[in-house]
């Protein structure tokens, strides 16, 4: 298949999504037609002084102008979902400079990026050209692993909510409700939600030393500065009552005690350090949305944003709009229950429009643990998309493990969606498969394991 002149070869195709192309693969091929091009640098900063910097090449000619914007437009995206940042370097291609700042601008085509970048890490959006780009910068820091003492650990879905309560490491007590967080306008129901939970596990404990937090969105120093979850909340209520509201809730509930709160993506990858005990863990819970974290090498948190929901991996033009951002070809539909709703008509299966998203998950889940073919069919078709953007993910984390949590992960159909992309990895990634562990924990680790692990978030003193 070709893509702004660019032909890509593709030999396991998604029977359900026969016009997806994996964007790991268009890259390679787009390097592989520009490698006696220009050579350009890329850089993305953040707020706390992080950079992501590359020097990679582009065509340069007028004939390849498509293909080498588009490419651009798949590296910035990624880099910025990946890493965060509110500034863009570019040097060695004015014309690439140029496209870059129409697109990232207000009403331009990556409007949505341009604003929320700036909106989380409050410092206005810009892309600078200059002759040189920085040099790349992180800050990698330890977090996670306590537990010493009575904890409770809270992980907030969008289709459920689940707390554990846990004395020396051990679980005495964990539960999981049903919420409907996404569709309410109101904080106060999220707010009461948090508290409710809190206050059963600590019923169960004799007291309150410490609480820790996974919950889908951006956090910086405990704050929520974006987050699906209060996708509902106005602008006023959420700055006044969203940012703070679990450092409120923890603290109206128990008072000073040490708390941290992270984002869920981080704590599935520290739920798999502690799991398999070894490091370079890249954790995905599949679940209402894609969420991801990263423990690198060093067993450290990266800081970076690790939003793997908004991140492209499908180069398709005609790949499923993502509702929030506008954007095609989005992690998010294809690493989530979106996936599952997305390919079960495909396939056959009638779902009916008067069931919450959550529901027709359970649907499909039920038909699969039936054997049924159809279900078996969508399972496959994500194990197939899986199999193509491990190697992606690969490029840009160098993991080793990969530590796959979520309701989509749970029963028959995760162990299908597992055992389909070790196939496609060994087929056609022979290169990565070698080095690359895809993994599930056990069935009741994959759904409330992290809160758990969320509880061993806090020191304390």
């Amino acid at each position: 298949m070709r893509l702004y002149g660019i032909e890509i070869n593709l030999k396991n195709t998604p029977s359900l999504d026969p016009k997806f192309i994996p964007l790991g693969l268009y890259q390679k091929s787009f390097l592989d037609s520009a490698k006696e091009g220009k050579e350009i640098g890329i850089a993305v900063e953040r707020a706390d002084g992080q950079i992501a910097s590359i020097k990679t090449k582009v065509h340069g000619t007028p004939e390849m102008k498509d293909a080498d914007n588009y490419y651009v437009d798949r590296l910035v995206k990624t880099l910025l979902w990946m890493k965060g940042g509110f500034r863009i370097y570019v040097s060695g291609s004015e014309d690439i400079y140029d496209y870059l700042s129409s697109a990232y601008s207000n009403g331009g085509s990556r409007d949505f990026d341009f604003h929320f970048m700036a909106h989380i890490f409050e410092h206005p959006f810009e892309v600078i050209f200059c002759e040189e780009v920085p040099e790349a910068k992180d800050s990698p820091k330890q977090i996670g692993g306590h537990k010493e003492g009575c904890r409770i650990g809270f992980d907030a879905g969008g289709s459920d909510r689940k707390v554990s309560a846990c004395i020396d490491g051990e679980t005495v007590y964990d539960e999981e409700v049903v919420w409907f967080p996404k569709t309410n306008t109101d904080p106060s129901y999220h707010y009461e939600g948090i508290v409710e939970a809190l206050k059963t596990a600590a019923s169960h404990l004799p007291r309150v030393d410490a609480v820790g937090v996974s919950s889908a969105g951006i956090f910086i120093n405990n704050r929520n500065m974006r987050s699906s979850l209060f996708l509902k909340v106005p602008e006023g209520p959420w700055d006044e009552d969203v940012k703070n509201i679990y450092i409120r809730a923890i603290t109206d509930t128990f008072g000073n005690v040490p708390f941290a709160v992270a984002n869920d993506g981080d704590v599935s990858a520290l739920a798999g350090k502690l799991s398999i005990g070894e490091n370079n863990v890249l954790g995905i819970a599949m679940g209402t949305s894609e969420a991801a974290g990263f423990v690198d090498k060093d067993g450290c948190i990266t800081g970076w944003l690790n939003e793997l929901a908004f991140v492209p991996v499908d180069c398709s033009p005609e790949a499923m709009v993502d509702e929030w951002s506008g954007d095609i070809g989005c992690g998010v539909k294809y690493f989530s229950q979106d996936s599952v709703i997305k390919l079960a008509p495909r396939a056959g299966i009638e779902l009916e429009e008067s069931l919450s998203p959550a529901e027709k998950l359970k649907v499909v889940q039920g038909l699969m643990e039936k054997d049924d073919p159809a279900a078996i069919s969508v399972y496959e078709n994500i194990g197939v998309y899986l199999g193509h953007t491990l190697p992606f993910y690969h490029s840009l984390y160098g993991m080793k493990h990969v530590l796959l949590l979520g309701r989509v992960m749970s029963g028959k159909g995760g162990d299908l969606i597992l055992s389909t992309c070790k196939k496609v990895l060994e087929d056609e990634y022979p290169h990565v498969a070698g080095g690359l562990f895809p993994a599930l924990p056990d069935e009741m680790f994959r759904r409330v394991g992290q809160s758990a692990t969320a509880a061993t978030l806090p020191a304390i003193e």
